[in-house]
């Protein structure tokens, strides 16, 4: 007799990057888009993402009946100071120009929640970029591939290019810490979603 199917997920994101991660790791999910405005603050960076993903978990915990509700937000912090998403060229070139030739943290908040229990954690990965010419940056920033993506770049593409070394979770950088996700997965559902 076969194991009753995992109940997917349910993903408050609108990011193709999480969802795409989730399908890699054969997790079952649905998306749905958070009713949540992630407002700015000038809050320590870890405590901010953490708020931000438990807000976008929570806004849609209402419609996930016992289903598990995953919140992820996701920034790029250098010496303390926390790059967001672009809001034009100029401002992506100028971010690119000061992560080049230094070593960044990507850090993540990750909230699972069910009715019974929430989960809030949070993982930090450091990325260290090689020293970037002029040309390299404005060829990029031509690409657009820097739209929608906190500090400027994803790393999954061409920005690739611009990375010497990773220390921890490199999906983590792409837009979900996996490693912790399926880390409470296989402490909170043993079996259930193929782990633990």
């Amino acid at each position: 007799m076969s194991a009753p199917p995992a109940p997917p997920l349910l993903l408050a994101s609108r990011s193709p990057q999480r969802r795409a991660i989730l399908e890699q790791l054969a997790i079952p999910f649905e998306a749905v888009v958070p009713q949540y405005e992630e407002e700015v603050t000038e809050a320590d960076p870890v405590a901010e993402v953490e708020r931000r993903a438990q807000g976008k978990a929570r806004s849609v915990a209402g419609v996930a009946g016992e289903r598990p509700v995953l919140g992820v937000d996701t920034e790029v912090v250098l010496a303390g100071r926390v790059y967001g998403k672009p809001a034009d060229d100029t401002e992506a070139e100028a971010m690119l120009e000061q992560l080049s030739g230094k070593t960044h943290e990507v850090v993540s908040g990750l909230c699972l929640l069910t009715p019974a229990w929430e989960e809030l954690h949070h993982v930090a990965t450091r990325v260290s970029f090689r020293a970037l010419t002029p040309r390299e940056l404005g060829l990029y920033v031509s690409s657009e591939e820097w739209r929608e993506r906190a500090g400027g770049y994803a790393i999954q593409g061409l920005a690739a290019a611009f990375v010497e070394r990773i220390e921890g979770d490199y999906l983590n950088v792409v837009g979900l810490p996996a490693a912790l996700l399926v880390n409470l997965l296989a402490e909170r559902f043993p079996g259930v979603y193929g782990f633990g």
